[in-house]
């Protein structure tokens, strides 16, 4: 019997980064369970965000938290 999950059936992770100030606004981003960004599986725009959103915690994001994707 084969104990890995297909890739269909594995849980997405996400990591999400809301706006202090906006509500509503926030950058979430494909992750495993522990909040791990794979940051050459995004594209260049995708990463920018990335960074730009991990150097604005505490400013204008909230830190992030993993929340599976439905």
């Amino acid at each position: 019997m084969n104990d890995q999950l297909s890739v269909t059936q594995q849980q997405r992770f996400e990591l999400r980064f809301c706006a202090l100030y906006k509500e509503g606004r926030a950058y979430a981003f494909p992750c495993d369970s522990h909040g791990h960004v794979e940051l050459d599986a995004l594209s260049e725009k995708a990463r920018c965000n990335y960074l730009f959103v991990r150097a604005a915690v505490g400013w204008e994001y909230s830190l992030p938290i993993v929340q599976p994707v439905t």
